[in-house]
């Protein structure tokens, strides 16, 4: 075995973001701050990581579906996926609001008052596109899944009502899906090399929401929150339920996923690369995965649901000393649970958005509150993307384990 071989994905994942924080040392950040260079390189190294996912997932899901539909599995694979989709969203919203309850927060200083932005989760358009007036239309938008993932399931229910008949289209559809994901697997090896310029971007931003000593004990709380779901909940309920006896080897095949959701904030990004190490390193098999996969990336929202009620509840508390009514709490979570689910289009940023849309919504003068944490969104966002992921590899593992869709690999050989 060379070297080569020996360096697992997630190593190469963190000498990048190494190599991008001591690079903010190496040279002034005003002049990293100025220079609009690694603002290019990271858009495209985004763009770059995205690239083949449209095809892939399309091609691999019509094969998904055929095969579960084969076997009778698909009405089980769909229920049991929204299920934990549904659940973990609602848990970790009350798991924000908990967590923000018990530890009082200091109140954010009100500097300034700005006319409130006019946002929205673009949900109307979003179920237009399902059906667009051609079904090739659907392969064309490269940051909204959905309609893929509605395409591809009929293509993949088509071909299963005529299975002679389809034959030669679902072995084209296979290999295709096959060298997708070599190509994917290339995506993955080298989006370490542009993790470099993204974590010398994310570390400048961080720096500067720490040094100003507003945020750090709400980034401290989210961290608090991001490692119970990660090391305690997760395992806990993989232990409970799928009776596994060594859970942790899914937060470790989560690392690298874990890393390009905090630093990009992008659950697109976070979807290649987990699709990668659920298959490579869980062994998870096609038809969970590359089902189960996007809908947690689409729909799994719970690090948004939770970032979103610690958020606003700081700003009610930054703007007044009176306490919250139960009827507002309730009201709060709600909204919260259901704008998560509305955030698919929106593969990044989409928790900013939604606190805009709840702002908004509230009323009452808060308006325009969500303008106190502006400056320490992008941070939050990571959080709450990381959140995200953890659900997705997870949920995926517990979906396909419970379905028995799962060949169990040797630590060693996790990519």
């Amino acid at each position: 075995m060379n070297m080569k071989d020996k360096i697992k994905i997630w190593m190469k994942y963190i000498i990048g973001c190494a190599l991008g924080i001591i690079t903010t040392f190496v040279f002034p950040t005003e002049k990293l701050n100025s220079s609009e260079i690694f603002t290019i390189i990271s858009e495209v190294v985004i763009r770059f990581g995205r690239y083949i996912l449209p095809a892939l997932l399309f091609f691999s899901i019509s094969v998904a579906v055929f095969q579960l539909r084969k076997t009778q599995m698909m009405l089980k694979m769909f229920l049991l996926t929204f299920l934990v989709i549904i659940l973990s969203s609602v848990i970790f919203a009350v798991l924000g609001l908990g967590s923000v309850t018990l530890f009082k927060l200091p109140r954010i200083p009100i500097l300034v008052d700005v006319v409130s932005e006019n946002v929205s989760t673009g949900l109307k358009e979003n179920i237009l596109k399902l059906f667009p007036y051609s079904s090739f239309e659907v392969l064309i938008d490269g940051v909204f899944y959905l309609p893929i993932v509605v395409f591809a399931i009929f293509a993949g229910a088509g071909c299963s009502t005529e299975t002679n008949e389809s034959k030669p289209a679902v072995g084209l559809f296979d290999s295709l899906s096959r060298v997708c994901f070599n190509i994917l697997s290339i995506v993955v090896e080298v989006f370490s090399i542009g993790l470099i310029a993204i974590s010398c971007r994310w570390f400048i931003s961080f720096m500067g929401v720490v040094q100003t000593g507003i945020y750090n004990k709400l980034i401290l709380l989210l961290l608090g929150d991001f490692i119970l779901i990660a090391v305690v909940f997760y395992p806990l309920i993989l232990f409970l339920i799928c009776k596994e006896r060594h859970p942790y080897k899914v937060l470790y095949a989560s690392i690298a996923p874990i890393i390009s959701a905090f630093l990009t904030g992008d659950s697109n990004i976070s979807l290649a690369i987990s699709l990668k190490h659920a298959k490579d390193s869980l062994g998870v098999k096609r038809q969970a995965g590359t089902i189960s996969l996007p809908l947690f990336s689409i729909f799994a929202r719970g690090g948004s649901a939770l970032t979103l009620i610690i958020s606003f509840i700081v700003i009610l508390k930054s703007y007044s000393n009176l306490s919250i009514s139960a009827s507002d709490i309730v009201w709060i979570t709600t909204t919260s649970c259901l704008l998560s689910f509305c955030l698919g289009a929106l593969p990044s940023g989409g928790m900013y958005t939604a606190l805009i849309i709840l702002c908004t919504q509230y009323g009452r003068g808060f308006e325009a509150g969500y303008l106190l944490l502006k400056p320490a969104i992008p941070v939050i966002c990571s959080f709450a993307a990381a959140i995200d992921v953890v659900t997705m590899m997870f949920g995926t593992y517990i979906t396909a384990r419970k379905l028995d869709l799962i060949e169990p690999k040797d630590i060693k050989r996790y990519v």
